[in-house]
């Protein structure tokens, strides 16, 4: 969630490939399973929740209105109390997963589904075909490199040799376009900090380069090979050289830009671009195909708004060692300099640049401008009357291969760089396409396809056809699964306001809707992201040994429909995806899949935010809840690292009329007893429904101390509070904390395996779930 777009995947793909921007993903953490499997009928023990200190003297004053925040100190995450604390709730969620039959069990299907081979879609410099691999059960894919498409593959990389316990993931590489060097990121227990590193293609040479305090980058090579720009932060004050000895949850501010040239120390790296009277300004740095310009995306947030800089580099009189050593930064042009929309640089025939924008066109649209000309911009594929032009790539000189998404279906096209005009069809089932490789120098591109049943297919496209066919290049099987017994269909709801929601719902064949199948639902509902078909192994065993029905809501706030979805589910209007994701809840209940005991709903980052809003306000409606690290105080996440970003979708409780929005919904300034009043109205509750919440302790995005400050204060509203008179809250609030984990980037197989077999082995126990062979 919540980041730069120009980071939206785990392993940044160095091809020249732009989509309309998604925010940081949803991915999420896990640690290494707690306990022992226990006896199928063990009960659930009675929970006695460690005491947390309140401290009454923490008040804030919001415009007059004063929030009292008793849990302030567990912000200082590496405090002795906050990790006392924490250790006192893992304990008590040992205690909790130990009475989970079907941990295990779900443990061993989650291994047997996982053992079989992965693929990412290839991408190709000089001749050298660079992807990801997974022969099965290894905690991280290897880059492969092969020589040609006959060429015999052999591992380049291998990130399974960082550490010896899997917690050093590698977050992003970028290869120069002679293939000849490879740049790779990599990043220690999920953070978001990167430590940039270089190698020698040819013979797997380390170079002694090595750059730090890098976030929220991409590499981009300069044609010649010499060398790479890249983002970063100054160094922390007190910076002892070591980015992974803790977590740290200071404010990001003061990105700038940096050439490094190889063979060089960081500390003589050319400064590029910084600007210390917009601290808060995000620099992403790009260089276009034929090695002429660097672009400069510059956001100051998550939303699809950005400006757009360029430098000629073929006018630089010196080239880039020309201004090494001096206090001259590049002489950018600034094409695009007021944030109104998004800009991302397709192509370029000199300066004739080819351009993505959502410029008067919340569905995005394909628009050319000359920087000669600036003011004067031309439409070649205008926004279309109802489909999102979610991606374009331009490949085989003048040609476009261009992704649509109608009604989260997609839609693939060849049509003219040039005109617009629409050249094939490029048929393609139901799911999603994920990801897109080629540049304009060859005629084939690949396609990484996947659907809730299908696993993953490549396909290859050779464009200089006269009618491009779509050729299977790889195919994902995995062994046990057979998609003939379940099925996958799409419905539409109604919201409060009666606006139609999509919903994809994925079950077993021929079930009858007689309110009795136990039901998970997943939502995000934020910064423009949209939930398309994808294939889960969890999905599968769930549906296969659980009997569950499995959905997925395309709430109000993803980018589904364009920016008048998202901006219908953000600021003033971000009640609307709590009331879209209440209202699939409610239809699921009423089209008879499933009853309100036997629903769970769970979501990550914005989605766990959403899951802790909506168990506050329709406690009843949900037999369990499962919200991963989620944004839960709503007041203050924008004092910590990159939170600051997320005001655009949230608002600010700076902001007088920002912060009204903001304490209406906040789940922690929420909580409240149901049997004293219902909240939202449905009938009598007794009580919140089973929670887990799940985050981990190197979260450098949502830091811990949203989910600490929000368990806390469930538990003493709900049950502590009220020990001496017993409390009607018997159904577990318990926190699965993740050690050596992040956001959810970089996690090892076995952990996301442990993980998930955690989860939904609480889900189960809390349903009354039997197991099916």
């Amino acid at each position: 969630m919540c980041c730069h777009p120009a980071t939206s995947s785990p392993l940044f793909n160095p091809i020249k490939y732009h989509h309309r921007p998604r925010a940081l993903g949803h991915r999420l953490a896990s640690h290494n399973a707690m306990g022992s499997l226990a006896a199928a009928d063990e009960p659930l023990p009675p929970l006695r929740y460690p005491p947390a200190r309140r401290d009454g003297d923490i008040v804030d004053d919001y415009h007059g209105v004063l929030v009292p925040d008793p849990y302030r100190w567990m912000e200082d995450l590496e405090s002795k109390e906050v990790k006392e604390f924490v250790e006192a709730q893992s304990a008590v969620a040992d205690a909790v997963l130990s009475t989970c039959d079907h941990r295990g069990r779900l443990r061993g299907q989650l291994t047997a589904l996982l053992d079989h081979p992965r693929y990412r879609a290839p991408f190709k410099r000089r001749g050298s075909y660079f992807y990801f691999h997974n022969p099965g059960l290894l905690p991280h894919a290897a880059l492969h490199v092969q020589h040609g498409l006959d060429g015999e593959p052999g591992v380049l990389l291998d990130p399974n040799a960082f550490s010896d316990d899997a917690t050093v993931s590698l977050s992003m590489i970028g290869v120069s376009d002679d293939g000849e060097h490879l740049a790779y990121g990599t990043s220690g227990s999920g953070s978001d900090w990167v430590t940039v590193r270089v190698m020698r293609v040819r013979d797997k040479h380390r170079l002694p380069d090595c750059l730090s305090w890098v976030k929220f980058s991409r590499i981009a090579w300069t044609c010649d090979g010499k060398g790479f720009f890249y983002s970063r932060f100054p160094a922390p004050k007190g910076d002892d050289g070591v980015q992974n000895s803790g977590i740290r949850t200071d404010i990001n501010l003061n990105h700038e830009v940096y050439y490094h040239l190889l063979g060089t120390d960081q500390s003589d790296d050319v400064l590029c671009w910084n600007d210390p009277e917009h601290p808060k300004h995000i620099y992403t740095p790009e260089v276009t195909e034929d090695g002429k310009y660097v672009l400069l995306s510059v956001s100051e947030a998550s939303e699809p708004v950005n400006k757009l800089y360029y430098c000629d580099l073929s006018a630089l009189p010196h080239g880039l060692e020309g201004i090494k050593g001096t206090r001259d930064m590049l002489p950018f042009v600034k094409l695009v300099d007021e944030f109104e929309a998004y800009y991302g640089v397709i192509a370029n025939d000199d300066a004739q640049f080819t351009i993505l924008t959502n410029k008067d066109a919340p569905r995005y649209k394909l628009s050319r401008v000359g920087i000669d000309n600036p003011q004067s911009w031309v439409d070649v594929i205008p926004e279309d009357d109802k489909a999102v032009l979610e991606s374009a790539c331009a490949v085989h000189g003048n040609k476009l291969l261009v992704n649509y998404l109608s009604d989260v279906k997609y839609v693939l096209q060849v049509r003219s760089l040039i005109t617009g005009e629409l050249l094939h069809d490029i048929p393609i089932d139901i799911g999603s396409v994920n990801g897109i490789t080629g540049r304009r120098v060859d005629s084939e591109v690949f396609i990484e396809f996947a659907g809730f049943l299908t696993p993953g297919i490549i396909y290859r496209c050779d464009l200089s056809a006269e009618t491009p066919e779509m050729n299977i290049y790889r195919e994902i099987s995995v062994p046990g699964f057979d998609r003939t017994g379940f099925e996958a269909k799409q419905v539409f709801y109604q919201s409060k306001d009666g606006t139609k929601v999509p919903m994809f719902i994925v079950s077993k064949k021929g079930i009858d809707l007689d309110g009795s199948h136990p039901t998970l639902l997943y939502g995000y509902g934020g910064f423009g992201m949209s939930m398309t078909p994808q294939f889960s192994a969890a999905r599968v065993v769930l549906m296969r040994n659980l009997g569950l029905v499995t959905c997925i809501a395309n709430i109000r706030g993803g980018g589904e429909y364009g920016e008048g979805w998202h901006r219908a589910g953000s600021l003033a209007n971000k009640q609307n995806c709590f009331d879209d994701f209440i209202a699939a809840g409610e239809f699921l209940v009423s089209a008879g899949y499933t009853s309100p005991s036997r629903l769970c709903i769970e979501g990550g980052s914005n989605g766990g935010l959403l899951v802790a809003g909506c168990v506050n306000q329709r406690p009843g409606l949900f037999g369990c809840a499962l919200a991963h690290v989620g944004v839960m105080d709503m007041l203050r996440f924008h004092k910590f690292t990159i939170g600051r970003a997320w005001t655009c979708d949230f608002g600010c409780s700076e902001n007088e009329e920002e912060f009204h929005w903001l304490i209406k919904y906040s789940p922690l300034h929420n909580v409240r007893r149901p049997w004293e009043k219902c909240a939202g109205g449905g009938g009598d509750h007794r009580q919140y429904p089973p929670i887990m919440l799940l985050t981990a302790d190197h979260d450098d995005r949502v830091v811990p101390s949203h989910t600490l400050k929000f368990l806390a204060t469930m538990q003493h509203v709900l049950c502590t509070s009220l020990q001496e008179h017993g409390s009607p809250q018997t159904n577990p609030i318990v926190a699965r904390i993740a050690r050596k984990s992040g956001h959810g980037c970089g996690r090892s197989t076995q952990k996301i395996i442990d993980e998930a077999a955690d989860r939904y082995a609480f889900a189960a126990k809390m349903m009354g779930l039997s197991w099916i062979d």
